[in-house]
């Protein structure tokens, strides 16, 4: 929401940061265009990108409907898709690095997920297929699948969730927000420098449940 997007650039000023932010559709390429544009003329050239919006309906495979199969595809994958090209295009051989967020749903099926699994495992597949062909550019494109995040509210709303990922996970516990920033943060620094097309799974282990 734009609240949500201005108090998280007051919180970032406060604490001695810089933020700028943009309203943008990131399904059209117009507005992705207008969005850098705004963003190189306050701080100049991006040369890191996450790609972090998306959807996560919840629908049984048999009610999955057309306008809903599309919204998924457009916000999880197209959106991935034209943000990368626009970043790319601009970067003109100065080099920077992509993260793609993706989801321990991409490994594994979740019942009343198949449209976002098929979504984020078409989001892992793109990651690999970009850093091949960007890797020219000296552009690193990865991914980060998260398992799941801790929100206010999450145990109350989902407890059998929580408790059930919990006996799951190899280490017993809940991601936070901070974990799959700082995973972020790696993918996109200098010790990562020689590390492109991977998929960094942040999950607590979760994935070594042959359960899960």
């Amino acid at each position: 929401s734009e609240a949500g997007a201005l108090a998280l650039k007051e919180q970032i000023i406060r604490t001695g940061g810089s933020a700028t932010a943009v309203y943008a559709d990131v399904t059209r390429k117009a507005d992705i265009d207008r969005m850098l544009d705004s963003v190189d003329a306050g701080a100049g050239t991006v040369d890191i990108l996450v790609n972090n919006a998306g959807v996560y309906p919840v629908s049984a495979f048999l009610d999955i409907s057309e306008d809903e199969y599309e919204l998924m595809m457009d916000a999880n994958v197209r959106s991935v898709m034209l943000c990368t090209q626009a970043f790319a295009r601009r970067l003109t051989g100065q080099g920077g690095a992509v993260v793609n967020i993706a989801s321990v749903a991409a490994s594994g099926v979740l019942d009343l997920h198949s449209h976002y699994c098929a979504a984020k495992s078409a989001v892992l597949m793109f990651t690999r297929a970009a850093a091949r062909e960007l890797g020219g550019h000296n552009i690193r494109v990865n991914a980060v699948s998260p398992g799941l995040i801790w929100r206010d509210g999450l145990d109350e709303g989902w407890p059998e969730g929580v408790t059930r990922y919990q006996q799951a996970a190899a280490l017993n516990s809940i991601g936070q927000a901070e974990d799959i920033a700082n995973a972020c943060l790696f993918l996109v620094s200098a010790a990562s420098k020689w590390i492109t097309g991977i998929d960094l799974v942040v999950d607590g282990g979760v994935l070594t449940d042959k359960v899960f």
